[in-house]
């Protein structure tokens, strides 16, 4: 009876045996991944997605951050992985961390809406995002180029008022030299802000795939209208300025330099407003 006993315990040994081996084995070669996520003012964000992929095998493993905003995903294969963490109107960010074996990485997180935009953000798929960081220093480009536009628009505002509000200083009845003088100083002001202000549009990187929506589209038809009339607009009132400074009556193509500076200047207070304005 004993021998009998004997053979069964020692094959239920063997039988655990590899099972008893492993566990430590893959304690020592699994890594876990942990951290924080947090919101634009720096407090926790519970609830977030959090989404890693492991970019040799192609799985893919998910979490959620508890209420204080952590995060922690065990057991995870060593190798390079895509994190992507996302949480409903606070905005999203994808990341790539590389897992050692048997040591526990840390990755935290700062969402925050409004910030520089990542492709996730315009659309792409994750597997559209691998490889893409030469994309995605391109856009963060084209983000800080688009910036500096918007700026530089806000602050032509100022010396594009003026101009137009100098006008009846240099045309008319009331027009004085000294009224034509500083009416054409502000006029260069503006001209020489705007084109540097377009610079900073036309020349950011151009991102392919990104579609253009809503205010975006009517602020680029806007820029056709004020574009020419900001080359038009110059020329029309250097005309004019030597037709005054001669004693004579603005005339010909020049007298329409008040009307195309008018359009100009409405087409572009309205193109400011379209992405000034959330609709």
């Amino acid at each position: 009876m004993v021998p009998r006993f004997a053979k069964f315990v020692s094959g239920v040994v063997l039988l655990l045996l590899p099972l008893l081996i492993s566990v430590p084995v893959r304690a020592q070669t699994a890594s876990t991944l942990s951290g924080a996520v947090t919101g634009p003012s720096g407090t926790a964000v519970s609830n977030a997605k959090v989404s890693v992929k492991n970019l040799a095998t192609g799985q893919s493993t998910e979490a959620k951050t508890d209420s204080a905003g952590l995060y922690n995903l065990p057991n995870l294969l060593p190798g390079e992985y895509e994190v992507s963490i996302s949480a409903e109107g606070v905005g999203s960010k994808t990341a790539r961390v590389m897992l050692t074996a048997g040591v526990a990485q840390k990755l935290d997180v700062a969402l925050a809406a409004g910030t520089e935009p990542s492709l996730g953000d315009l659309g792409f798929t994750p597997d559209q995002l691998k490889g893409n960081a030469q994309d995605q220093a391109r856009l963060d480009k084209r983000s800080h180029m688009l910036k500096i536009h918007q700026r530089l628009g806000l602050i032509t505002l100022a010396p594009l008022v003026a101009t137009l509000i100098t006008s009846n200083q240099a045309a008319g009845r009331k027009s004085t030299a000294s009224g034509r003088e500083l009416h054409a100083a502000l006029g260069g002001v503006t001209t020489g802000l705007y084109l540097t202000t377009a610079y900073f549009a036309v020349f950011a990187p151009k991102i392919s795939g990104a579609p253009t929506r809503g205010p975006i589209r009517v602020h680029k038809a806007l820029a056709w209208v004020h574009g020419a009339g900001m080359i038009l607009t110059p020329i029309l009132g250097t005309l004019a300025y030597n037709e005054r400074n001669r004693g004579e009556k603005v005339h010909g193509i020049a007298s329409a330099h008040g009307a195309v500076a008018a359009t100009t200047g409405i087409a572009y207070g309205l193109a400011v407003l379209s992405v000034s304005i959330k609709f």
